[in-house]
Order: C-alpha cells, then structure tokens, then sequence
C-alpha cells in the first residue's frame, strides 16, 4: 500500500497534480508549539487517573511541580522542602498501596538479583534495553505492558530501547482452570453451568494479563470466548506503577535536569492506557461502538468484529462470539477459508474500506490490526478483534489526514511534509523541501522492504477448483525491519523539527500493517489511487467530524 507511492509519480495526473500542489500551496500549517526543553508529547497538566477505589493516591504533574520541573539552581532550603514532600508523598502512596507495594518491591529486588546472577554465570552483559527488556519480561504483567507502550512510542524513548521492546514477550504460563472458573462464577454471579454448556478448561491463549478459554453457550450453542482477567493483576498494577511513580521522582529529585523530560506525565499515559487494558467494560465498549459504526454505514455485509454478550460480561470476563478465519498473511489459506470463491483483493479492500472509514469517522479506531487481529471469514468478511488498544486522532487533524492521503496517491512529497507538520507538534522554521527530499527516500527503502514472495504451483492446500487458478502465495516479511522503518518515519519527522502525537504513530504503524497485506493479496493495488477504496473526503461522506 504505501509502497506504491513511490511508483506514481506525481506527473501521471495533471490535473490531480495541479490540484495537489494548490493544497500544498496553501495549506495552512498550524504548528502546535513542541517545547524545546522537553522530552515529551504529553501535557504537563496531565494527571494520574482515579484509582479503582475512588482515591487517586498519585498527584497531577500540577501538584508535584515543584519537583519534576525543578532547575538546577535551587539553594538547599528549596532542596529540603522538595526532599520533604517527597517522603510524605512516598508514605502516602505506601499507604494506599498497603502490603503489595512491599512484596512487589521485594519481587523486583529478586528479579533483578536473579537476572544479575545469570549474567555472572555467563560472564557476559547485555547492552542496557536488552537488560531491562528481560528484566521487564521476568517481572511480569505490569512491566511487559510498559515494555509495549515503550514499543508503540517512538516519540517519547529513544531508538535502541522502541526496537528491543518490540521483542517484548507476552506469553506467561496459564493459571489454573480451577482459579479461572471461580472468578467466572463470582462475575457471573450463579455456576456458570447455568449460562455455558462447556467451557474448554484448557486455555486458547495466556498473556499476562488476561486468560482465554472457548465455551459454548447454553441457550444458543453458540460458540464463544470468555476472556478472564488473572487474579490480583489489577492490585499489581497499581502497585507496580507506584513503585515506578516513586522511583521516577527520587530520580527528578536526584538529577533535576530530568524533570525537563516530563517523566511524571510519561507515566500518566502509561497507567491510563494499562488502566484501560484491565477494565474489560471499556474493551467491551470498543466492540460496540465499532459494530454500530459498520451497522449504521452499512458495512455489516462486507467487514465485522465479534459480537460481544454484554449482559454476561464484567470488568473481569469479557464474552464474544469466536470467530474462526484464515490471517490476511496467508493468501492460500484465505482462498481456502472462503472455498476459492472470494477475490483475496476484494477482501483486502474490504477490511481497508472499514478501517479508513473507522479512522476518519468513527470514535475509534482499532491501532493494533497484526495478522492476529484480522482473520478473514468464510463468507469473505473480515472479523476485527481484540479492541485493546485503540487509537483517536483528534478532529483538528482531520483534514491534515486527507490531506496526506492525498498527498501519497500523487507521491507529493511537498504537500506530505506539510501534512505532518500540521499533524504533530512543530518548530516554526521547518525546511519542508529537505523534509519532502527524506520523505521520498523513505518510500523507496520501503519498497526495497526485505520481503520474499514464496509461490507454489498448483491449487492452494484443500482446495480442488481449479477455477481460482494454480499458484497460490505468502509473504514473508523481517518484523524487525518493518519496526524499523516504523521508528525511521517517526525519526524524519523529528530531524525536521516535526514531533508526532503517539496516536499518530499508533496510525502510521497500522498502514504499514495494511501495506504488508497489500504485498500478499493484492500486490498490483494502488491504493490511494483505486476508485474502490474510500480515503477522500471520508468524513463528509460518513457524516464524520473534519
């Protein structure tokens, strides 16, 4: 998809091309000023959410001003009062905390010594983001989540640390059947006999911090999932997050040069977003308002996410009906799960259709579509699922969006640079022709992507029509490299001055999703070239907000 930018050049449409360099000329770049002594994206009038318990035992960035954005120049009796507040604020926190913030303190402790012994037996040392990468990995559900925020946020930490947390495992041994069959009944509030025929005691997939179990409905035979939060994850959580809040002041209050990072705010977001991965109500929420939003633009024949059984589900279990589906990286099996008769680029164009509208019109969008996420179903329709992480990008950037979209029909560079200026945080004197100049080398490395096309003669596997024709093909692609190029296009950005919203890197990552699945399906598509694929004037068509 967006390698096939760099194949159209904007003289292919004189018309378009006259049109194009209009936007770009009068464009209006409104620049949201990017602090030159920060770090960060995130406000510093940002604040910790609410606890789970009504009380918010962590200050906002307001409150604690006096320490995180400290300069170096105070004189002790200033130093005194902040190391004083400091304590009061660590008793406090320890209190509301109780006994886990002391056993998790301990745990890490362990961890860290445990992982400190390896490394003398081996008599070797990782370089630092691979040490803390294990280090995250072996303590467990609330590390591996900041692991993954780190990931996905190229414009708040440095390379070498976004590169390695994209190895960040989330896989942990299941918790037992029995543990997880209590807390399902204590959600559901009867046996839960009463409401599933069967439930698979064996678990379809554990992350750390949820278990999946298939189950079978008791009225309707239906087949569902119930997604389970482990037990104490959420009271982990919130003490882990203490024990890191608390760590990152001592450390502002240690360096104070470290308070220009903004790390207090840093971590706002963290927590709001793990906050929202352990409440399975708001995921639940995301389901719904994505099936409503292809209900009411008609979409429900052509794309879909499962439905969820919200009267069974709780902040713990989420309910969903199971779907079963080939990955859009695999072009024998989509043939073969849709019996040959469904044309893999009209499925393809079909799941772009629904995300593009869901960008541009919908609340939400879903910001994590890997190959684990969209599966292709028999009658051609593509099930979206797990809605944990979702992405909003704000109404003021809307017409930026068309507006590059545009831009990469026509590879109009020029008219991309200021696109994304307009959509990030800027400096005033950005260089938009030394911009446009990095952005087309960009797009010709990408389509130099490290990738192997494996063909196979003959019929794809349980497929005897020979009416589909006699190759069939997959795509294999370096996930590291794609990362990379991910963490390149943010870094063009900042070089010129351009700072990114993570929401907006949460997009860019997406498209390079698609564009991988554009590869293996459909590699002739041009995409935003190709009448069929709605990403003009999206929101005025779908009642949007631009």
């Amino acid at each position: 998809m967006l390698h096939q930018a760099t194949r159209h050049r904007v003289g292919t449409n004189s018309v378009a091309q006259r049109q194009s360099v209009r936007r770009g000329r009068w464009l209006e770049v409104t620049c949201r000023a990017s602090s030159s002594t920060s770090g960060s994206s995130i406000p510093r009038s940002s604040s910790y959410s609410t606890s789970t318990d009504g009380r918010n035992p962590y200050p906002s960035d307001q409150s604690s001003a006096s320490t995180s954005s400290s300069v170096p120049n105070l004189n002790q009796t200033q130093r005194v009062e902040q190391l004083r507040e400091l304590v009061q604020e660590t008793i406090r926190i320890s209190v509301s905390t109780g006994p886990r913030g002391f056993f998790r303190a301990v745990q890490a402790a362990q961890s860290i010594g445990a992982l400190a012994a390896e490394y003398l037996a081996k008599g070797a040392v990782d370089p630092l983001p691979v040490f803390l990468r294990k280090l995250f990995e072996k303590l467990g559900a609330t590390y591996i989540k900041l692991g993954q925020f780190i990931a996905s946020s190229p414009s708040l930490f440095p390379d070498e640390y976004v590169l390695e947390f994209q190895k960040c495992l989330d896989k942990t041994e299941p918790v037992p059947y029995s543990i997880m069959e209590s807390i399902i009944e204590q959600e559901l509030r009867q046996p839960w006999s009463n409401v599933f025929s069967s439930i698979d005691p064996t678990p379809l997939a554990s992350a750390s911090v949820a278990q999946v179990h298939a189950a079978v409905l008791r009225d309707s035979n239906k087949q569902v999932v119930i997604k389970v939060l482990k037990p104490g994850v959420e009271d982990v959580l919130n003490a882990d997050m203490s024990f890191v809040y608390l760590m990152s002041r001592y450390l502002e209050f240690l360096q104070p040069e470290l308070g220009r990072l903004s790390l207090t705010g840093v971590l706002a977001d963290m927590r709001t977003s793990m906050m929202a991965e352990v409440d399975f109500t708001q995921e639940a929420t995301h389901y719904q308002h994505f099936a409503t939003f292809l209900d009411s633009r008609g979409y429900r024949a052509i794309a879909t996410s499962p439905y969820v059984y919200r009267q069974l589900s709780t902040k713990r279990i989420l309910v969903m009906e199971r779907l079963v589906g080939a990955p859009l990286t695999d072009l024998a099996a989509v043939r073969s799960v849709t019996g040959g008769v469904r044309d893999p680029e009209l499925v393809l164009i079909n799941a772009l259709n629904t995300w593009f509208a869901s960008v541009m019109a919908a609340d939400t969008f879903h910001a994590d579509v890997h190959a684990g996420n969209l599966l292709v179903l028999s009658d051609g329709r593509v099930g979206f699922i797990d809605f944990g992480i979702v992405g909003r990008i704000s109404p003021v950037t809307w017409r930026a969006v068309e507006t590059l979209i545009s831009s990469m029909a026509l590879a109009d560079y020029e008219t991309m640079a200021r696109a994304l200026a307009t959509i990030g945080a800027c400096d005033t004197g950005v260089d938009y022709a030394a911009f446009a100049r990095d952005l087309e080398a960009f797009f010709a490395e990408l389509e130099q992507i490290n990738s192997s096309l494996v063909v196979t003669r003959g019929p794809p596997p349980g497929v005897a029509d020979g009416r589909i024709g006699g190759v069939s093909a997959s795509l294999e692609v370096d996930q590291a490299q794609l990362n990379r190029l991910f963490v390149q296009l943010v870094r063009i950005g900042e070089t010129h001055g351009v700072k990114f919203p993570r929401e907006f890197g949460l997009f860019l990552k997406q498209l390079l999703y698609f564009d991988r699945y554009t590869r293996i399906l459909a590699p002739s598509l041009q995409v935003f070239n190709d009448e069929r694929i709605n990403t003009r004037s999206l929101a005025v068509q779908y009642g949007g907000r631009m």
